[in-house]
């Protein structure tokens, strides 16, 4: 496979993301990001493991939906995250993700 190639084929699955994204957006109340994944999912719990410097993070997703685009199970029951890093908690406005 040539370079061009795995652009476009990248580029295809980019885009084929960003539209489950846009179709799924409604079923969630949360979306979540951190240092390395961006998630969707209708119950969150952040739990502190360690109060050190620096501050140990265990974030408990359930029901959650995950952006990347080389997973082939998106939906997830349950994803547990441990991170050292910032995490990106918002709540969906479920008023402007009606279509």
């Amino acid at each position: 496979m040539g370079e061009e190639e795995l652009d476009d084929y990248e580029s295809t699955l980019e885009l084929a993301l960003v539209q489950e994204y846009k179709a799924v957006v409604g079923m969630f109340n949360y979306a979540i990001e951190t240092d390395r994944r961006f998630y969707l999912a209708n119950d969150v719990a952040i739990e502190v493991r360690s109060t050190g410097t620096p501050t140990l993070l265990e974030v408990t997703l359930h029901d959650a939906w995950v952006w990347d685009m080389y997973r082939s199970a998106r939906f997830v029951p349950s994803v547990r995250i441990l991170t050292f890093r910032d995490v990106n908690i918002e709540k969906l406005p479920k008023e402007d993700l009606q279509p």
